[in-house]
């Protein structure tokens, strides 16, 4: 496996490049468009073929690099669960795709957003859950079809039902972290360590700030974030 954690700064939004060694077929997730010129030369510079730009949820922090990136590569294919919002394939629950001999399994996140996933990739002992379950936190429940209590019971009955040795790479760090794991998570997340109850009351009073970018960021991403 060809692995590589990408970093843009804005946003806070980490970008995963993944991809078989053999074949050089490869996947992003959750490419940014102010990054795409670097992510585009990581790829050539291993000689990797892009196959898929996959997007975790429609994100209202950055707008997805994923339609650029189509123009730059041909045969490159969009990817997102949520039906609002523009792409070549639409997921759903235990939907799988494959990239040379390596496959990801989609497991369906809601809460944050009702088009939330978690990629999981059981060769690499791995999972990407998007803004859903992130470092010692969680996505934010206030907008964009947030609910506390279906981001509990998405985070309890899939993401931690995964053996406690599996890596966490969040799409999204505020602290520096770059991955966590399942058992980590589980015992030591502030928030999602507590009751379903308590976890709600968390959540239902954060007070935190309106998105800076969510303006820009939500009509863009619903279209792949540029027009084709």
């Amino acid at each position: 496996m060809i692995f590589r954690q990408l970093f843009e700064k804005t946003s806070s939004t980490y970008t995963y490049i993944l991809a078989d060694a053999n074949t050089k077929d490869a996947i992003i997730i959750d490419p940014v468009i102010e990054t795409v010129d670097r992510d585009f030369k990581v790829i050539n510079d291993l000689g990797l073929k892009l196959k898929y730009a996959i997007n975790t949820h429609v994100h209202a922090d950055h707008v997805t690099g994923s339609g650029l990136l189509k123009q730059k590569i041909p045969g490159c294919k969009s990817v997102i669960c949520d039906p609002n919002a523009k792409a070549d394939i639409h997921i759903n629950e235990g939907d799988k795709l494959n990239f040379g001999i390596k496959k990801i399994e989609f497991l369906s996140t809601p809460g944050h957003t009702n088009g939330c996933v978690s990629i999981v990739c059981h060769s690499a002992k791995s999972i990407f859950t998007g803004d859903a379950l992130l470092i010692r936190g969680c996505g934010r429940t206030d907008f964009q079809q947030g609910n506390p209590g279906l981001l509990y019971d998405s985070i309890h009955t899939k993401v931690f039902t995964l053996p406690n040795d599996y890596i966490v790479f969040p799409a999204h760090d505020y602290t520096g972290q770059t991955n966590s794991s399942i058992g980590e998570e589980k015992k030591y997340n502030p928030r999602l360590s507590k009751s379903k109850e308590e976890f709600i009351q968390i959540m239902n009073n954060l007070n935190l700030p309106y998105p800076a970018q969510i303006d820009r960021a939500l009509p863009a991403n619903l279209v792949c974030g540029v027009q084709e």
